[in-house]
């Protein structure tokens, strides 16, 4: 078993490193204060792949798998993680219409979104529908060779700065096999946006309800059969929920460089607080965390990779240990910081501030449990999990 990367994940790591050092780092806090989104940053990732890094060659990305995508996302959440974090969600709605829509729209769409001069937003979450997505009540009816569509979707990255929406939505009866995936351009008549919502974190990306009222879109924006949307959208979720990991691991990743320099210069009683014992103890849990929330992620995006039977139970362990430890990891850094980890000026709060909601959304980490536990409890599953 080799945990070394190649010379092309290397290079990988290499060209996102200086990305985020270069362009997010410095600009993440201003980012944050200014409620500010990043296009022009956004655009220059596309410059360099970063837009649609696992979207099918053929349609213009790079064709990566998730554990070289999850190797430069790392380093992009280091920088700026609301900024990473929606170049995530940007790559997953890119994908999926990369894969999924027909030839005609793929040539219309994708060669800007992979460039970043276009965004995309993905749509699941309703007002009434969260962690119960196969209850999504908003509907595409059909329409001779078009659906109408009418409904709402809620907690949208992007919206209403990106240019096309990738929508799950009702065509035929309740329950998952009644869900189908649509583009809508987001500029399309009867669609209408709420306002910005005001949040705790991930200020560097607008969050928006969006409203469908009479909406038409051709049959020919749908992305596979009709019916296939759910599996769509818990396909994109395995590999959301890698994303969202890392992100926990990136940004903790930089917590803790972070904290581990401000400790060694901080000094009280004539000692630098990096010689208390207490310290070296929280930074040593802190490291050894933040080491085992890594490898599970990039083993559960290896079995992704893989096409393994269990990689979505994979996926879901991942997502959980990694949003809590990165979360932990955060917390543990700004106490360090003392004081000054709840000031502004200091980057601690803002990383608390940012992954506080990685334990939330790609299903809440409580979803995660259920379903690990369920994949456990089945006859035979530990002799199919270790």
């Amino acid at each position: 078993m080799d945990f070394s990367l190649t010379e092309d994940q290397q290079a990988f790591v290499a060209s996102a490193r200086a990305f985020s050092r270069g362009v997010l780092a410095p600009n993440a806090a201003r980012w944050d204060a200014e409620s500010c989104f990043a296009k022009d940053a956004l655009r220059q990732a596309g410059e360099l792949g970063f837009m649609g890094m696992y979207t099918p060659e053929p349609a213009g990305g790079l064709g990566m798998g998730r554990l070289d995508a999850s190797l430069i996302v790392e380093e992009l959440a280091m920088g700026c993680t609301a900024t990473a974090a929606f170049l995530t969600i940007h790559n997953m709605a890119t994908s999926m219409i990369g894969k999924y829509c027909t030839e005609a729209v793929i040539e219309q769409w994708c060669p800007a979104l992979v460039a970043g001069e276009k965004l995309a937003s993905y749509c699941l979450t309703e007002p009434g529908a969260g962690s119960d997505a196969a209850s999504l009540r908003s509907t595409a009816i059909r329409d001779g060779d078009d659906y109408i569509i009418n409904g709402s979707k809620c907690f949208i990255s992007g919206a209403g700065e990106t240019d096309v929406l990738v929508v799950m939505l009702r065509t035929g009866g309740d329950g998952a096999r009644g869900i189908s995936a649509l583009l809508v351009p987001a500029d399309a008549q009867g669609v209408s946006y709420g306002k910005k919502e005001e949040k705790m974190g991930w200020n560097a990306q607008p969050t928006r309800t969006i409203t469908f009222d009479g909406v038409r879109v051709p049959v020919a924006n749908r992305l596979g059969a009709e019916g296939q949307g759910f599996a769509i959208a818990m396909e994109g979720l395995d590999g959301g929920r890698i994303n969202i990991a890392t992100c926990s691991v990136g940004t903790a990743q930089q917590a803790l460089e972070e904290a581990t320099a401000y400790v060694r210069e901080r000094r009280q009683f004539d000692t630098a607080i990096a010689d208390f014992q207490a310290t070296q103890f929280r930074l040593a849990d802190m490291l050894t965390e933040l080491v085992a929330a890594r490898q599970m992620v990039r083993l559960a995006a290896y079995k992704l990779d893989s096409k393994d039977s269990q990689a979505s139970t994979y996926c879901a362990m991942a997502k959980r240990f990694a949003t809590d430890a990165g979360f932990s990891v955060c917390n543990d850094a700004l106490q360090l910081f003392g004081g000054y980890g709840y000031i502004k000026e200091y980057p601690m709060e803002r990383h608390v501030r940012d992954t506080r909601v990685h334990q939330i959304l790609e299903g809440t980490n409580e979803i995660m449990r259920v379903i690990v536990a369920r994949r456990l409890l089945m006859d035979g599953a530990l002799e199919v999990i270790k």
